[in-house]
């Protein structure tokens, strides 16, 4: 690492030439009007601009680069550094300091917008407190206008124009012959401004023709993980970036695969089909719609891969560890993401119809996506041996035991790892002992009480055990809610009770009006038939499905309640009895015992 000051012209002049470029993963420059004129008030008074950081190439770079915005011209050429820190403000004085033509940036309500950047140069070789308000901005045309666009207030569109009113254009500062004949023409109009030139020269010009820029310059040597890391901290005001963009510009300047192929690898185009194909079978994993991120995210895919290869390499003696760490995707090389993710694109496709056979077919009601990434590594590693008999019921309940136990909602990398290495050997029967996610995994009963949302996983997980173990609808009451219904009868949780009539007739359970005991999942239509209480409702949705009463009431017993609770309006007999039946539905998927309120186990 080296620190260096070159000129800013000769940095400018780099940026025109591609010589210093932008790592791919970099972001658009987002500087606004103001915060450019701020800018350049701050180098025509030679005040500090803060340091830049730069990354040599040593002519390959291991990164995809692409020019600064508005240097478009240079984008064949190859760079000699690349700008990890300083992008807005290098792009931003290019554009209005030595791009000839109007920079493209945004207002104070954030519209796009073009302008000319000027100095007024009486306000300029005042007091250096006014030097903000000399830097000016005008729209495209040159046309400053008022109230309206109705009254011109500066006219700077021809050069006599500008002479006249005593503005320099700044976009030429650097080009000495242009400055040159501007000026010949400025003191040609007023002989008053030979002096005021001479100030000009002297408190502005010199300042900026001489303004250096304090830069950072990393060895080429420099690992990725490195640079990314290096990277994030500087750009502390960005939005942080993440792996996959990352390994995009890494993928992306990969030369072994531009020579092999006559064009650099798009992962992002790779993982948008990948996401495309999946999300088309199975909607759980996202809406195309929504974009490649919405559900299942490119990260939980590199996650997988990386879970793959190192458990590969483990077995293989190359590796140590199975691991899926931010470093383990930095360092993910491209030959063998391109070697695994079809096979682990396969082994998400078989999540999908898993997941569908515990009745999850919705996004919305996935309990935890993270926990999809070591089912889907296990599959790509052991393919039809999950098909082994007996190998689902083990991953079932390696499943449930996560969601209803709320196993994946603190540090994962570590029981990912875990994970994929202990259900392998669990299904293989190569352990006496289940994984820990199984053996750690408990459900206190009083949990019920508090499961109220859909922000728990336990809450999503009970959701859809009541479907799969054979609900019926109160209104489309031919056969058990099957996946395939969810969405079109827009089955969700319904409240069983209203807490409208719980707080008037049953006051002190008030706080149990809205836990999963008092809910289950009903369609649109049947709920639209429950109003007022169940005693109620109960009669007109018995009616509405045209089967004899005891038949119906057999139906509405699908849901694990209490049917004549229901009908006597007993809410306290109700919830005791359902939160028992859901404590053995609990049970009954986690394949263990659960811990009840008095610390006993049964």
């Amino acid at each position: 690492m080296a620190l260096d000051n070159p000129n800013l012209k000769d940095v400018l002049k780099d940026v025109a030439s591609g010589a210093l470029q932008l790592p791919d993963f970099q972001r658009d420059w987002k500087w606004d009007d103001e915060r450019i004129r701020a800018l350049i008030a701050t180098v025509t008074l030679k005040y500090p601009l803060g340091v830049v950081m730069s990354l040599h190439t040593g002519g390959t770079s291991q990164f995809k680069a692409r020019t600064l915005k508005g240097a478009e011209s240079a984008e064949d050429s190859t760079p000699d550094l690349l700008l990890l820190d300083g992008q807005q403000r290098l792009t931003s004085l290019f554009q209005a300091l030595h791009q000839d033509g109007p920079v493209e940036t945004r207002d104070t309500r954030n519209r796009d917008l073009k302008c000319w950047y000027y100095v007024d140069i009486a306000k300029a070789v005042g007091s250096p407190a006014d030097r903000d308000d000399a830097i000016v901005s005008v729209p495209e045309d040159r046309v400053l206008k008022r109230d309206f666009a109705r009254k011109v207030v500066l006219d700077l569109s021809t050069t006599e124009r500008e002479c006249a009113e005593g503005y320099f254009p700044l976009h030429f500062v650097f080009d000495a012959q242009r400055v040159g004949a501007w000026h010949q023409k400025f003191v040609r109009a007023n002989d008053a401004n030979w002096g005021l030139w001479t100030l000009f020269q002297e408190q502005v010009l010199h300042n900026m023709l001489s303004f250096d820029v304090p830069m950072i310059k990393l060895a080429a040597t420099t690992t990725t993980d490195a640079v990314c890391a290096v990277f994030e901290r500087v750009n502390t005001g960005g939005v942080p970036l993440n792996v996959f963009e990352l390994l995009t510009a890494t993928y992306a300047g990969n030369q072994e695969h531009v020579a092999d192929n006559g064009d650099y690898y798009r992962l992002p185009d790779e993982w948008q089909q990948i996401k495309k194909v999946l999300t088309s079978a199975y909607p759980v994993f996202g809406r195309p719609e929504d974009g490649p991120e919405d559900g299942l995210s490119s990260s939980d895919f590199l996650q997988a891969v990386s879970l793959v290869r190192t458990w590969e390499a483990k077995r293989a003696g190359s590796g140590t560890s199975v691991s899926c760490k931010r470093r383990d995707l930095l360092n993910l090389p491209l030959a063998d993401f391109r070697r695994l993710a079809p096979r682990v694109a396969a082994a998400f496709g078989w999540v999908g119809s898993f997941l569908e056979r515990q009745s999850i077919v919705r996004t919305g009601d996935l309990p935890y996506r993270t926990q999809l990434v070591p089912l889907a590594a296990v599959r790509a590693l052991i393919a039809d041996e999950t098909d082994a008999p007996g190998a689902e019921e083990r991953i079932s309940q390696w499943y449930w035991c996560g969601v209803l136990g709320e196993m994946y909602g603190g540090s994962l990398e570590t029981r990912f790892t875990r994970d994929v290495e202990q259900l392998i050997d669990w299904i293989r029967g190569e352990a006496d002992a289940a994984p820990d996610t199984v053996g750690e995994a408990a459900f206190l009963d009083d949990r019920l009480d508090t499961l109220a949302t859909r922000n728990s996983a336990a809450y999503k997980g009970i959701y859809a055990l009541l479907i799969k173990q054979g609900a019926v609808d109160w209104y489309f009451t031919d056969t058990p809610i099957a996946p395939s219904q969810l969405v079109e009868h827009a089955v969700d949780v319904r409240l069983i009770f209203p807490k409208a009539w719980i707080a008037k007739n049953a006051p002190t359970r008030t706080l149990h009006a809205t836990s999963i005991v008092n809910k289950t999942p009903l369609s649109l239509r049947a709920s639209k038939s429950m109003s007022g209480p169940p005693s109620a409702y109960l009669k007109t949705l018995s009616l509405e499905s045209g089967m004899r009463p005891e038949w119906f009431e057999d139906v509405v017993a699908t849901h694990l309640v209490d049917v004549s609770a229901l009908h006597e309006g007993d809410f306290m007999r109700f919830y005791e009895n359902r939160a028992k039946q859901l404590l053995e539905l609990v049970m009954a998927a986690m394949g263990k015992r659960t811990v009840f309120r008095d610390a006993t186990e049964r």
